[in-house]
């Protein structure tokens, strides 16, 4: 590989959200970097036409996951089932169903200001979403962290879906404990170069159960600041979970990288 990379998978980007050109640009630049693969979750409905024309530009290399991000108003439900409808009739072309979850961020600012908040809707949505997954035996990518993961692993539970991904997850060692147990994967950003909370997460969690991502294009601090997130940065996420599990930065990217294919049946 050049530069002495080695094949890893961005397993949460957001390429709809970057400028196209710069989407373009980056999956361009992946090519020679070592990221074999990127799974591009989207947003909404809008967000999931725009990552359908990427998966339709670049087939090898993009996959997709259609749902709605919990951490925004919810639309009326008559869009709602629109969304639905088109994740029907579009399921075959998805690798998974995503990215979907709870507002735990929108509630706890809505707290700070004293407003009320009620997260029962979201929770409704989120079953729905945890049912299509199961129905079409896909995998569910998961924006749930604290205690919102405990909500997400009862309705796992409840509705039999076994492949979930928590992504970016945060949560208590007793929630972690639950998930590692129950099979789930997580993945973490290039914040763990930096972040005590998620270098302890990755000691307490199986390496085979853990992938990569970037969630680009969120920005990061520590030795990213200033810099426009790139898939490539994962190299210092696999440098970072190798000294953490006290393994080779080779042998750490390449289970990160075989956890990711197994996981999305890639």
């Amino acid at each position: 590989m050049p530069n002495g990379s080695f094949p890893m998978i961005d397993a949460h980007i957001h390429l709809d959200l970057y400028n196209p050109a710069h989407t373009q640009q980056i999956m361009e630049e992946c090519q020679s970097c070592g990221i074999k693969k990127v799974i591009a979750v989207s947003m909404n409905l809008s967000s999931c036409l725009v990552n359908r024309e990427w998966l339709q530009s670049y087939p090898e290399q993009v996959k997709v996951a259609y749902g709605f991000h919990p951490e925004q108003k919810l639309p009326a439900e008559e869009e709602i089932q629109q969304l639905f409808d088109w994740i029907d009739q579009h399921q075959a072309e998805m690798v998974a169903i995503g990215e979907v979850g709870l507002p735990y961020y929108t509630q706890l600012e809505a707290k700070k200001n004293g407003q009320a908040f009620d997260p029962e809707p979201y929770i409704h949505l989120l079953e729905r979403f945890v049912k299509t997954a199961g129905r079409y035996e896909k995998p569910i990518i998961l924006h749930a962290v604290y205690e919102d993961a405990e909500i997400a692993c009862d309705l796992l539970e409840k509705h039999n879906v076994t492949k979930a991904h928590f992504h970016w997850f945060k949560g208590s060692e007793s929630t972690t404990l639950r998930m590692s147990r129950s099979g789930y994967y997580i993945s973490v950003t290039p914040d763990v170069v930096y972040e005590p909370e998620i270098q302890q997460l990755i000691l307490q969690y199986p390496l085979e159960q853990i992938m990569i991502e970037t969630d680009g294009p969120w920005p990061f601090e520590g030795p990213f600041t200033g810099q426009v997130t790139h898939p490539v940065m994962m190299k210092d996420s696999c440098r970072a979970i190798a000294n953490v599990k006290g393994l080779s930065i080779e042998e750490t990217a390449s289970v990160l990288y075989q956890n990711t294919k197994r996981f999305y049946g890639m």
